[in-house]
């Protein structure tokens, strides 16, 4: 993905802030993202909560604490960072690797209900490459985890690969499917732009629940009652829905917190799937290794993968 498949971690070039509204608290955030050491991952930073050097929570699928309207990382009855799906997306895919997001409220601002605003930010700052080498988890046999109707799944790849299906019985959204291997191009031209979306019935439901206060036309694609979509401007892609569940998918496995090598196939997935089927695959040691691509080999034809002791890898992550 990104500048090189095989290559060094990176980190931004320059801070990046950005502010907005959070989606379900319905209350304006502000964001910092600055670069950051070798290692240090990506690690939300709440400022407003009166510790002196703020609180610290890293995008670790070990975070996780809730998966119901997006994927929550912290406490859900305490300390937390909610909505964080578009902007690991926009990181993983542009291969930034090491970054603190400094975030004065619980919630990352939805922006446009996509990742085009992180992508632009990122793009306009640019990346450092950085002197230690990044570490991928290769995926070595397949791996199923099935909830209901819904399953994932984890088989081996060259490369970085997702085939996201979903199924509505709703006419505007209907069987859609979105197969490609990921690059940070692709993200960019294929994925990026794609909203979030929902029922203008649910979205009265979540108002009524104290949710869903920032949902607004401005940052959702959303269904009427009569199936028929409301937002004057129209979808961006026909296949707008199946391409913002792909991004969603590609934010939540970007906590395993290294590039997953292989192919994630899902049907009618969620934050809730993603996330299990993350869990399943980092906790059986002989489903994945950790790979880096040797010095020696910088320049050979067909770069190699070396696998790399990392028994603390899994544990740590989990």
């Amino acid at each position: 993905m990104g500048m090189n498949l095989l290559g060094y971690q990176a980190t931004l070039n320059n801070r990046i802030d950005l502010s907005g509204v959070g989606v379900h608290s319905g209350v304006p955030v502000s964001i910092s993202l600055l670069p950051a050491d070798p290692n240090t991952g990506v690690v939300f930073q709440r400022t407003d909560v009166g510790q002196p050097d703020g609180f610290d929570i890293p995008a670790m699928v070990r975070s996780v604490g809730a998966t119901d309207l997006c994927t929550v990382l912290g406490d859900p009855a305490g300390i937390n960072v909610a909505t964080v799906e578009h902007l690991m997306a926009a990181l993983r895919a542009l291969d930034v690797d090491n970054v603190i997001v400094e975030i004065d409220g619980p919630e990352v601002p939805v922006m446009d209900g996509s990742s085009e605003v992180f992508v632009d930010a990122i793009d306009q700052v640019g990346l450092t490459r950085q002197a230690v080498r990044r570490r991928y988890i290769r995926v070595k046999k397949p791996i199923r985890v099935d909830m209901g109707a819904s399953w994932g799944e984890f088989v081996p790849h060259e490369g970085i690969r997702y085939e996201v299906e979903i199924d509505f019985d709703v006419d505007v959204i209907g069987r859609q499917k979105f197969a490609s291997d990921i690059t940070a191009d692709i993200f960019r031209k294929e994925l990026s732009r794609a909203r979030t979306f929902g029922f203008m019935k649910d979205v009265e439901r979540l108002w009524a629940a104290g949710y869903a206060l920032g949902s607004s036309l401005d940052n959702s694609v959303v269904i009427g009652d009569d199936n028929k979509i409301i937002n004057p401007e129209g979808l961006r892609f026909v296949d707008e829905f199946v391409r913002h569940k792909t991004l969603d998918a590609i934010g939540d496995l970007a906590l395993a917190g290294a590039p997953i090598l292989g192919c994630f196939k899902s049907y009618r997935g969620g934050h809730k799937l993603n996330a299990l089927a993350l869990r399943t695959l980092l906790s059986d040691a002989s489903a994945f290794e950790v790979v880096e691509s040797p010095a020696k080999r910088e320049h050979a034809v067909h770069a190699e993968l070396v696998a790399v002791h990392a028994p603390m890898f899994a544990a740590e992550t989990l």
